[in-house]
């Protein structure tokens, strides 16, 4: 029902936007490798090594004041702590210690007997720095052979500048978000991959809609200039991209708001990815097919028909 009120009968230029879009976004991302060198992100005890600790107030509100300096007496190094959900809970971070295992296990042993009075204990998660490692190596390669096979099945599907256009467009999607991840400090952990990856899947699904009703828009229309022919590609399928990015983003933000600080850096990624995705769709992937050489119908048959009329030398 809702459709009914978003227009259906767009007439943007699209392509005219390009001249400003491709700068732009060529600018953000030179931004956004910048700053993932420059700030770096802000990296989870998934992938750095340590301890997390939670715990809950076996009174009325806990004091995070008094957490933060009792945890800094105990010789940890650098730790933090922050107050979630309902004010009675705390986490604490700690930084890996040296001794491997043991080394671990002597920090829960000695935040027990700190904090076990005032304090229940509802979760204790230790990461080594082997495991750590292992997840960070499996987290780049699950990115890169997602990427890959989206290439292949595109490649396969359509013509290779679509496929070329998609993963480009994509890559786009990732590099920025990264930007996000460092210029927020948000946590960067294993829900944070999940997010990249639902990121690209999404992208790509908005993107494989679009390429799809280019490549129908050329069967119909064989003698439109490419430009006229993905600005009308993109206004047929304005409506359904604005839909979904409205449906979709309402989700997110009640998760955003509900879902507490375990799923904080999955929600605000996937927020700022929707909107990323969504653009890129448009203003990257479409208008990128004219800089790789796609031509209309009319045109490649016309080339194909000189070719065969050329005489033999």
């Amino acid at each position: 029902m809702l459709i009914r009120y978003f227009p259906t009968d767009t007439k943007y230029e699209f392509m005219r936007i390009r001249r400003m879009s491709f700068p732009f976004s060529a600018a953000m991302s030179v931004l956004a490798v910048v700053l993932f060198f420059t700030i770096g992100m802000n990296f989870g005890i998934d992938f750095k090594g340590g301890t997390l600790v939670e715990l809950m107030a076996k009174g009325p509100s806990a004091d995070v004041a008094a957490v933060r300096q009792t945890a800094d007496t105990l010789g940890f190094g650098e730790v933090e702590v922050q107050e979630f959900g309902d004010g009675r809970e705390v986490s604490v971070r700690i930084e890996l210690q040296p001794g491997g295992e043991q080394g671990q296990q002597a920090v829960v042993s000695k935040m027990r007997e700190a904090f076990s009075a005032d304090y229940d204990f509802r979760r204790i998660e230790v990461v080594g720095p082997r495991v750590s490692g292992e997840l960070v190596q499996s987290g780049t390669i699950g990115i890169i052979l997602s990427l890959f096979a989206i290439l292949a099945y595109l490649w396969f599907r359509f013509e290779w500048q679509f496929a070329i256009g998609a993963i480009v467009a994509t890559l786009h999607d990732i590099v920025l978000t990264m930007g996000f991840f460092a210029i927020t400090q948000i946590e960067f952990n294993m829900t944070s991959i999940a997010a990249l990856l639902t990121i690209i899947g999404y992208s790509l699904n908005d993107t494989v809609v679009v390429y799809d009703r280019v490549r129908e828009t050329m069967r119909k229309y064989k003698r439109l200039p490419l430009n006229d022919l993905l600005d009308r590609a993109m206004n047929e399928t304005l409506t359904r991209t604005i839909i979904t990015g409205c449906s979709t983003g309402l989700a997110l933000i009640a998760l955003a708001i509900f879902g507490g600080d375990v799923l904080s850096s999955f929600s605000y990624a996937m927020l700022f990815g929707l909107v990323i995705g969504t653009y890129s769709s448009v203003f990257i992937a479409g208008p990128i097919l004219i800089y790789l050489g796609l031509k209309p119908g009319s045109e490649q048959t016309l080339t194909a028909d000189t070719r065969v009329a050329q005489p033999a030398e």
